[in-house]
């Protein structure tokens, strides 16, 4: 079996390319042979013939609807497997799948298909505004990307996807990473029976059933910006100021990490060992984004090493670590920096609680989230497209 790979790559290295390189890989492993199609937008709103450019592209894009059909024919797949498709290759490029009978399956890595941004976040806190109505003005009117000029690009192109039943026509089976997601496509009217659920994965560690130490502090891994919520993971450290913190990305909003208290420490983008020996280090991570996201990855990534999560109880946070005698972590009250600095304090202060929680942690991990078992549902599903 041939499966094209079809995405458009943002600006940045970002976790949605870690994960389509990494379902390359996972393709590989299973014995099909991969294709790809890939764009980028890396320099492209650097200018403003870009901006332009990139705002008349994720409308309608001749040269990704070009690219896509040349593809197809070169190519030959079985199954075509898209995931980001703006704004140089367009969700038109999807009528030249229906054209050729190729079926496609979407992965659904945000919210992109029904909220302009993808995020479903405003003013700090989660939005469903364009999923209520049904429509993409409001993205507009409260001018969402805080550029007038962004936010009716965005608009527009979510318009006329959506009138042009681009997805809903040339779309075949839609792959959401948590069943929140599911409900929320469902909810926008989007088919059940065409929804599956297949989470993200990540690879089961040698050690992982290894009892761990409780760690010398508290964690944060990923992008330090205002939608991850590090300012309320900061003020939450400013009120235990007896609990070390440590966070580890790229920190794109200087302003947030300009005045730090004594007891943060950045860690600055780390890879390879020094991200190993970041993860073993701590007691156990913590997250507070105020926008739900697609799937956290660093609940995952701390699982492996036996770390538990406190996270936000919305989303698919809640699902992924879950509620009761279940649960792998600590859920709080969104955006809420009391009760991210109680949860800390807490968990902090129950070091045996901690180790508890990680080894839930990595026990769900190799039940539902390994590399290994997350294969076998992409396996299944591709299995019966190609029969289609």
């Amino acid at each position: 079996m041939k499966i094209l790979l079809v995405h458009n790559d943002y600006g940045k290295y970002s976790g949605e390319e870690a994960v389509v390189d990494k379902m390359a890989a996972v393709f590989s492993s299973l014995g099909y042979d991969v294709a790809q199609l890939r764009m980028t937008t890396a320099g492209a709103r650097e200018s403003i013939a870009g901006k332009i450019r990139g705002f008349v592209s994720g409308i309608y894009c001749p040269s990704g609807v070009k690219a896509m059909r040349k593809a197809l024919q070169h190519e030959k797949p079985d199954v075509v497997n898209v995931h980001n498709l703006f704004p140089f290759i367009s969700p038109a490029a999807l009528r030249e799948c229906k054209k050729a009978g190729v079926p496609v399956v979407m992965t659904i890595h945000n919210y992109r298909l029904i909220c302009p941004t993808g995020l479903f976040m405003r003013d700090g806190g989660p939005c469903e505004l364009c999923l209520e109505r049904g429509n993409e003005w409001g993205c507009v009117r409260y001018n969402c990307e805080n550029s007038l000029l962004k936010s009716i690009g965005y608009a527009a192109r979510n318009a006329v996807a959506r009138l042009r039943r681009h997805y809903l026509d040339c779309v075949d089976v839609f792959a959401c990473i948590t069943d929140f997601q599911r409900r929320k496509l469902i909810q926008a009217g989007f088919p059940a029976e065409k929804i599956v659920v297949i989470p993200n994965s990540v690879n089961v560690l040698d050690n992982i059933n290894k009892p761990t130490d409780n760690g010398t502090y508290i964690a944060f891994c990923g992008r330090l910006s205002h939608e991850k919520g590090v300012d309320i993971i900061i003020e939450a450290a400013r009120r235990n100021p007896e609990i070390p913190f440590k966070l580890a990305g790229a920190a794109r909003d200087k302003d947030l990490v300009a005045d730090l208290p004594a007891n943060v420490t950045l860690a600055g983008y780390l890879s390879g060992q020094s991200l190993s020996d970041f993860y073993s280090g701590a007691r156990f991570f913590v997250m507070a984004s105020r926008c739900y996201e697609g799937f956290a990855m660093a609940i995952l990534e701390a699982a492996a090493y036996s770390k538990p999560m406190i996270a936000p109880d919305h989303g698919g946070f809640s699902e992924i670590i879950g509620h009761g005698s279940e649960a792998i972590g600590v859920l709080t009250t969104p955006g809420n920096a009391d009760s991210l600095s109680d949860a800390v304090r807490n968990l902090w202060n129950s070091p045996q609680e901690s180790t508890r929680l990680g080894l839930l942690a990595n026990h769900k991990l190799i039940n539902n989230y390994s590399t290994d078992i997350i294969a076998q549902q992409w396996k299944r599903l591709l299995k019966q497209m190609a029969k289609r």
